[in-house]
């Protein structure tokens, strides 16, 4: 009987994920990660600690339960990255860095350290093993596929992963859920980024930076001074709202320069483009691109795919260019590559282009 260490939550697709690989006859361990202290967040009242209920549904399910320590190194890869990105003037994605260093990476270590076979989450994706080479795929039901957050994973990773939930409509989740009460089965999707349940990143950055955050200037494209901001952490592109200046006119966050501590505004049609650069790139569905490629990317999770061509760069970056006009690519955040199969090519970081 194969064995698998699966990341259980608390909430309802980890759950079902838990109850649907007992169900098909494997050995399954559900493990909840510790990966901060209430006292590492911006607000800890706001903080629930979600492995009581984590292991209340592997009780329910008939599962062994454990707890794994990997605060360490969450605060290394994750926090204490989110944190250095965003004084850059770069905005992150952290599920996506936690996917690769701890869900996939720490875990997936002490699984195979420890006689697991594979590791198992809820995420709503496939993998599929194709001549040698193990691929990421959108799952035919798309409603909350998770393809955008996983491009970082290697093949190692991939091999010993396990996505129960691929084929699966959000409803029939929550109808599993119910049959086998689960006290999961009407729990709310979470939306936010886990270490900053409120959503104020600056406040979570300024508490732990202090006074390194200092207020800077609003400029204009032609780099004027408009008004003075309180810190670039405050701000992120497309940002209309919450500006705190007033210039007659609607002013749209356009640029962040974190060497002058600027922050420039503009019409918002200044926020379009159809080229960009990309770093870090990780590439599923071969060892290495070809110089010239043809995918569809996405630079947001929620966003639209466009057309676009790939090519080679200097310095093991790439080059992006789309046949239409992308809003607020962000410098920080993942642009991930799709063929027309709805395969994962690979994905990276995009870049700065205006500082880089």
């Amino acid at each position: 009987m194969k064995k698998v260490l699966l990341g259980i939550s608390g909430g309802v697709d980890s759950s079902v994920a838990a109850f649907l690989l007992k169900n098909q006859g494997y050995d399954v361990t559900g493990v909840t990660l510790n990966m901060f202290s209430p006292d590492a967040l911006a607000k800890p009242e706001l903080y629930h600690d979600a492995s009581s209920d984590a292991q209340k549904c592997a009780e329910i399910i008939g599962i062994d339960f454990l707890r794994l320590d990997v605060s360490n190194h969450f605060k290394k890869y994750v926090t204490d990255d989110f944190i250095a990105q965003y004084l850059k003037g770069a905005t992150p994605n952290p599920c996506v860095v936690c996917n690769i260093h701890i869900k996939f990476g720490v875990m997936l270590d002490f699984a195979m350290n420890n006689g697991f076979d594979y590791i198992a989450t809820g995420h709503y994706a496939k993998i599929e093993n194709k001549n040698a080479r193990y691929l990421l795929k959108r799952p035919d039901i798309t409603e909350k596929e998770q393809t955008y957050v996983l491009w970082g994973l290697n093949q190692k990773q991939l091999a010993h992963t396990l996505f129960p939930l691929a084929d699966l409509p959000k409803s029939r989740i929550r109808e599993i859920a119910a049959s086998i009460n689960l006290p999961s089965s009407n729990k709310k999707d979470s939306q936010d980024i886990c270490f900053v349940p409120d959503k104020k990143y600056a406040d979570f950055i300024q508490k732990h930076c202090g006074d390194k955050i200092e207020a800077g200037s609003f400029v204009d494209e032609n780099g004027n001074f408009l008004g003075t901001h309180r810190g670039i952490v405050n701000y992120t592109l497309g940002q209309r709202k919450g500006l705190g200046i007033a210039l007659g006119k609607p002013a749209f966050v356009v640029c962040k320069n974190a060497d002058n501590n600027t922050v420039t505004l503009s019409d918002e049609d200044k926020l379009f483009t159809d080229n960009f650069s990309i770093k870090n790139t990780n590439w599923i569905l071969f060892e290495n691109p070809q110089k010239f490629l043809k995918a569809f990317v996405k630079t947001r999770y929620s966003q639209k795919q466009t057309e676009c061509i790939v090519e080679k760069g200097e310095n093991g970056c790439f080059n992006v260019s789309c046949c239409e006009k992308i809003r607020a690519v962000t410098p920080g955040q993942s642009a991930v590559f799709y063929d027309e199969n709805g395969y994962v090519i690979g994905g990276g970081i995009i870049m700065d282009n205006n500082t880089a």
